[in-house]
């Protein structure tokens, strides 16, 4: 695999300026009466085709061969449906005063989704940390997630957005969980055919989920949900937000160091630790929450955002201390050698530092 890369500065990623201008879309034109009826037929069906696609691509293989490193996975997981949902419970401290109900629901909500995948492989490579580790850690909260999320929706969140119920568990079962399933079991026969056109299943899985968030908030636009969010409670939200990721990037750095970690897996747990998949939330959301979806998905989609700007710089400063320290070490060789090897009157050349390449996914 190439090594992952990101710009040496992050703006606002493309993607999220699509999701950004899919909202505007929706705000100004929303489906209503029938052509809502078909669009959320059709976002159904690209949430089935999404988690079909991803049990598809997940190799059970590779998934089962990273068990080895056990220790490291089941952190992330603690980290990502244990820490982050008492954190988020915490929070609800916060209502009314900083919080509003439904903000505080879909804050929540994202304490709940599994890890991302992708940025998760990307920042640890920049950063030079255990890359096999961090594809292992991401499948294994994704794969987690399909069951996990709705479970612990419907323990936490009961009825603080409307919408939700425990009849959502079932329907994600069947609307999630059953099409991944299905991936699996087919990913002998189709995994040759998949691999030649990833350029392709991009654009699906991206397309399908602009559809999924045009769909739910055109129902929210329906609903006039959005008459109850103002610009100063999005300004509170997102000095939450910053706290939480800022608290979830400390905990999983130093927890990790406690735990006996070393480098290199330190850098695969915070960034798989510490981060929520958008990829994931969205659809998720989509079945568990209907017409209150738009406000249950917008902490989620501020949180991405802000965690690529944070984790970019972050991998970066990573990486600069590896090289740092990779240079000191050379230098340090290099003159204990010419002391003990050139004779009297030599003068030890030290040669630069290595510029080892960063960790490449098999």
């Amino acid at each position: 695999m190439r090594r992952p890369h990101l710009p040496s500065w992050l703006p606002l990623d493309p993607y999220v300026l699509a999701l950004l201008g899919t909202v505007g879309l929706a705000a100004l034109f929303p489906a209503r009466g029938p052509a809502a009826t078909v669009a959320g037929g059709a976002a159904t069906a690209a949430v089935a085709l999404l988690f079909f696609l991803y049990g598809a691509r997940l190799s059970t293989r590779e998934a089962l061969d990273g068990l080895r490193h056990w220790r490291l996975h089941l952190t992330v997981l603690i980290c990502t449906f244990v820490l982050f949902p008492v954190l988020g419970l915490a929070a609800r401290a916060l209502v009314p005063t900083v919080l509003t109900p439904p903000l505080y629901g879909g804050l929540l909500f994202l304490c709940l989704v599994p890890s991302t995948i992708q940025s998760s492989i990307a920042f640890t490579s920049i950063a030079r940390g255990n890359v096999p580790a961090a594809i292992c850690a991401g499948s294994f909260s994704s794969l987690a997630g399909i069951l996990l999320t709705p479970l612990l929706a419907a323990g936490l969140l009961g009825g603080s957005i409307g919408g939700f119920s425990s009849g959502s568990v079932l329907k994600i079962a069947l609307q999630l969980l059953l099409p991944f399933l299905l991936g699996q079991a087919l990913r002998p026969r189709i995994s040759g055919f998949l691999a030649r056109r990833k350029a392709v299943l991009g654009y699906v899985d991206r397309g399908s989920i602009l559809l999924v968030v045009y769909t739910a908030f055109s129902a929210g636009m329906a609903a006039g949900v959005w008459h109850r969010v103002s610009a100063v409670r999005l300004v509170a939200l997102l000095a939450v937000e910053a706290v939480l990721l800022a608290t979830m990037l400390l905990v999983t750095w130093y927890g990790a160091k406690r735990l006996g970690f070393g480098r290199a897996d330190r850098i695969a747990v915070q960034f798989a630790g510490a981060k929520k998949s958008l990829a994931a939330g969205l659809p998720m959301a989509s079945v568990l929450f209907g017409a209150q979806a738009s406000l249950a998905v917008l902490p989620l989609m501020l949180f991405h955002q802000m965690q690529l700007m944070v984790c970019a710089v972050l991998a970066r400063r990573r990486a600069r201390d590896a090289g740092a320290g990779a240079g000191a070490e050379a230098e340090t060789g290099a003159g204990t050698r010419g002391e003990a090897e050139l004779p009297a009157g030599h003068v030890a050349e030290v040669s630069p530092a290595p510029q080892h390449p960063a960790p490449r996914a098999r």
